[in-house]
Formats: C-alpha cells, sequence, structure tokens
C-alpha cells in the first residue's frame, strides 16, 4: 500500500494487508483461513458447508492456530417451500442423463441443500464473537442482525448492483463487497434475479464508491497485483478473491475439478443456475453446453442440486466433471500460487511468490 491508499478496511478489521480470502464453500478449509490471517489479510470460513455443531468445531480449531482477525460467512436466503411439481419438471429434463447412466430407479436424495442464517448459526456467533461476519444474497432478519451487532462483529455484505450496495448500507453495514460479474461462484443477487444487467468489477466498484459512505471491497476477475491496483485506483479499499485460492494446497479441491482449474481460460467460464438454482459462475461443462446455462426449469435454490448428486457421483466415479460444479472466476488463468499465504502477500505486491 502506498501512504495515501484508504486505510479504512485495514482499520476496520485490524488486518495488515487489504486482502481477503473468499469465503467458498466446499473448497476453503481452515488451513486455508489459518495461513491468510497469519500472512496479514483477512480469512474466511464459510458456514454453508458445515451445520451449527461442525461450525463450532472449525472455529474452535481455528482460534487454537491464530489470534489473528477472522471473517466467517453466511448464505442469508429464504429456504423455499415445497414444489413437488417444479422438481418433477426438473427430474424430467435430467431424465436422458439418469437412462444414459442405467440410474432410472435411482430416486434423488431429500433435503433442502445449504442452511441460511438462523438462531442455531447465531448462537455460534454469540458464542465465538468473529471480528468479521459477512453475509451473501443480502442480510438476515433485523432481529438475527441486531444480535450479531451485538457481539461487535463487523458486517460486511456483497451486492452486484449500486441499488443492492445503497440497500445494505442503508441497513448498516460497515462495508459493502462490491461484486463483479466476472467473480466465481454464487452471485451475491438479492434484489434482482435479472443476469443481464449485471455490471462488471470495473465500471461497478467506482459507482458503488461514489453512492455510499462506508468503504468499498472489490470483487470479481482480481487474481494478481495488477487486479489489486485496478481495484484500488478504482477507490476499493481491499480486494476480495475467491477463484485464485482455489489452487493453493490448502484448498479442497478434487483432482478432477483442479484438473479443470488448471485447463480453463477466462471465456470458459458461464453463469449457471443448473446446479443450484441460482446464478453462479463456473467451468463450463456438458451439462452447461447441453442444457443452456441458464434454465428457467430449474427448480429453486438450494434445491436443484438434490437430482444432480446421483449423476455426478455416476460421472465422477469414471473420471468426469459432466455433472460437477466447477465453480470459477474469469480471472481462472491469472494465478498459480502455490501457497495461501504466498498468495496473499503476492496479491499485496510484498514479494514473488512461489510458483505452483
Amino acid at each position: 500500500m502506498t501512504p495515501d491508499q484508504d486505510r479504512r478496511i485495514l482499520d476496520l478489521f485490524g488486518i495488515e494487508l487489504p486482502v481477503i480470502q473468499a469465503p467458498m464453500a466446499g473448497a476453503t478449509t481452515p488451513d486455508m483461513v489459518v495461513a491468510v490471517s497469519e500472512a496479514g489479510g483477512l480469512g474466511s470460513l464459510p458456514s454453508a458447508q458445515y451445520a451449527p455443531a461442525q461450525l463450532s468445531e472449525a472455529l474452535a480449531g481455528i482460534r487454537q492456530r491464530t489470534a489473528r482477525p477472522i471473517n466467517v460467512n453466511f448464505f442469508c436466503h429464504r429456504p423455499p417451500g415445497e414444489d413437488p411439481a417444479a422438481q418433477a419438471r426438473w427430474r424430467e429434463l435430467l431424465a436422458p442423463y439418469y437412462r444414459e447412466a442405467g440410474l432410472d430407479d435411482v430416486a434423488p436424495p431429500g433435503g433442502a441443500g445449504r442452511a441460511p442464517f438462523d438462531d442455531a448459526f447465531c448462537e455460534v456467533v454469540e458464542a465465538f464473537r468473529p471480528p468479521v461476519v459477512s453475509f451473501h444474497f443480502g442480510l438476515p432478519e433485523p432481529r438475527l442482525l441486531d444480535r450479531v451487532r451485538r457481539t461487535g462483529a463487523r458486517i460486511l455484505s456483497s451486492a452486484t448492483t449500486v441499488g443492492e450496495a445503497l440497500w445494505l448500507a442503508g441497513r448498516g453495514v460497515d462495508a459493502v463487497i462490491a461484486m463483479g460479474a466476472e467473480a466465481g461462484g454464487h452471485r451475491g443477487n438479492f434484489l434482482t434475479g435479472d443476469m443481464s444487467g449485471q455490471v462488471g468489477t470495473i465500471a461497478l466498484v467506482p459507482q458503488i464508491v461514489d453512492a455510499v459512505k462506508v468503504p468499498v471491497i472489490a470483487a470479481g476477475g482480481i487474481a494478481d497485483p495488477r487486479g489489486v491496483a485496478a481495484a484500488m485506483a478504482l477507490g476499493a479499499a481491499a480486494v476480495q478473491v475467491g477463484t485464485a485460492y482455489l489452487f493453493t494446497r490448502e484448498a479442497s479441491v478434487s483432482p478432477l475439478y483442479r484438473e479443470a482449474l488448471l485447463a480453463a481460460a477466462g471465456d470458459e467460464t458461464a453463469l449457471t443456475n443448473l446446479f443450484t438454482g441460482r446464478p453462479a459462475r463456473g467451468i463450463t461443462n456438458r451439462l452447461m453446453r447441453e442444457l443452456g446455462p441458464m434454465s428457467g426449469l430449474a427448480p429453486a435454490f438450494p434445491t436443484a442440486g438434490a437430482a444432480l448428486l446421483p449423476l455426478r457421483q455416476w460421472a465422477e466415479q469414471r473420471g468426469s466433471a459432466d455433472f460437477t460444479n466447477l465453480w470459477a472466476g474469469q480471472a481462472v488463468a491469472l494465478s498459480r500460487i502455490a501457497t495461501a499465504a504466498g498468495l496473499t502477500r503476492h496479491l499485496a505486491g510484498l514479494k514473488a511468490a512461489e510458483a505452483a
């Protein structure tokens, strides 16, 4: 950082480097969180991969290994009601793949999938009092948000439009994550489901910076020091980086996923709702090519994934990621740093990091 750069995020979170590791459910490990925070950035643990008791266990382990600030992230979507008709239409669309796999008699597993922030998760926050708590898909209901605020946590959430940023700022968040369309994983949109108007990072960040008084964190398409410098020049006080951390040895990434990441170029990702029911950016695979990345038949988030699970398991056993969500952003080809600590320092421009 140069002396004239915005220090608000550094001072707000008590971190040394303006680098936040994105919380990536399924890929982020406690090892990654500890490594990033110990390197001076902000490690982020996604609750979406845990039940409340498991989250408590993970946080206890992290606390034993670092006293540095960390972020705990939660989804705050509204669970959908039962919709047998939508599920039947979705299963009918997938029926040819079931026949191909010889799975005609296999019933998809039940369950709603990823759980939103609720009283049980809030009790974990109250017990562990993480310095930073972030949300995806807006904010939880006011009574829960007030409980989080009373712990002293700094509160963040993602905005994909200026309107969403203003909505968040009006509800008292401490900082806004400006999530450009380039970002991998689930879009943070919550005021609109129209993906045609989603804005790229370079246009979104300065508009949100001009619209809100709280500090802005840039996310999307940032994977090396050039992207960090560009975000800072646009007025961001920090960056949030996800895809680049998937290449580090601390990431929990399957061999098939890693192979796809290493082979991918930025123009080989697309927004898709096929895997969960909400738009998310990932590497294009067979399912996305043949059905089209966006489908009006995909049932509501997070229920779409249940019917895909038998197909995913069948394909992965044969060495194929045809039915696997391969979340990645458009900067997927820009970073190959081997460690989370090395990547964090590299992003901040402190030293050349080791190559993977």
